[in-house]
């Protein structure tokens, strides 16, 4: 098969009514936004498209806002805002969904202290050591530079006491800086390989995105999501319905040959898409317009 590319959203504007925007790989590397980033913000807002930024970020949507003011995006270029903080935060809340009925109240953080705020209103309390812990809870590395290695002591001990893990971000690596780096959801592997169970909350689950159509207010078939991983944006979209627009240009843009913004070769595209079972209804090189 070939996919179909576009060079750019305002190829396909008329078709949808909303979008629902990955941020890391699309929007920015993490550390700096894409140049055509703010453009494209204003071009989606001045032809009246709601947006919803939707972000396996394992914090608060506030830190999320105040990390994209920081690189030069500023709030009112865009609508809402959902993470897998705050999704977890608030499972952690409401402890309506059958695993986290069974948690206690004293929970371990594997990550780093930038993240604390995933326990706000929470009450629960944070044990110094995961052998005190009633459940772990996984943000994702400490340094950009960690490997899952270096928390085999800490997994090893929680698998060992059979400790229930939730994990904050389903993403195995990110791109920062032009730099692979692990995410929670690649030591969350880890820890089901010794064992353990995991709950995993944000994309690709579909319920996350059935709350970002509920938040938007649109039908189904006006809205499309944006996003560069297969195994979370475009696996999550089509389970939930929705059409996937693909952006070659991030976390898989070495795998095809291409930089940010340099369109892939629909063929190569298409067979990596199909060979990983994630196929998108389009491929677009950037968030541009």
């Amino acid at each position: 098969m070939t996919l179909r590319s576009i060079a750019g959203l305002r190829e396909v504007v008329g078709e949808f009514d909303g979008f629902i925007l990955d941020l890391w790989g699309l929007v920015h590397d993490g550390a700096t936004a894409y140049p055509s980033s703010a453009a494209t913000f204003r071009a989606l807002k001045a032809a009246n498209k709601k947006t919803l930024l939707l972000s396996n970020a394992p914090r608060r949507a506030y830190a999320l806002v105040g990390a994209m003011e920081k690189m030069g995006l500023p709030r009112d270029l865009y609508g809402e805002v959902l993470s897998s903080g705050e999704a977890t935060r608030a499972a952690l809340i409401a402890r309506a969904d059958p695993f986290f009925v069974k948690l206690g109240k004293t929970a371990y953080h594997l990550g780093p202290e930038r993240d604390r705020s995933i326990f706000d209103d929470t009450n629960l309390v944070i044990a110094s050591k995961v052998t005190d812990a009633d459940f772990i809870v996984n943000t994702g590395p400490d340094g950009l530079d960690d490997v899952v290695e270096d928390y085999a002591e800490v997994l090893g001990a929680g698998a060992a006491k059979k400790l229930p893990m939730v994990c904050a971000n389903p993403d195995m690596v990110v791109i920062r800086g032009g730099e692979r780096i692990i995410c929670a959801g690649a030591i969350a592997k880890k820890y089901e390989a010794l064992g353990g169970t995991v709950a995993y909350r944000g994309k690709p689950d579909p319920a996350v995105y059935e709350l970002a159509v509920k938040q938007l207010g649109l039908p189904k078939d006006r809205i499309a999501v944006v996003g560069d991983a297969l195994e979370t944006d475009v696996k999550g979209a089509n389970a939930a319905e929705l059409k996937a627009i693909w952006c070659t240009g991030g976390i898989h843009a070495e795998a095809l040959g291409v930089r940010y913004g340099e369109a892939a070769d629909p063929k190569k595209a298409a067979a990596l898409a199909e060979k990983e079972g994630n196929v998108p209804a389009m491929s677009i090189p950037g968030f541009v317009w």
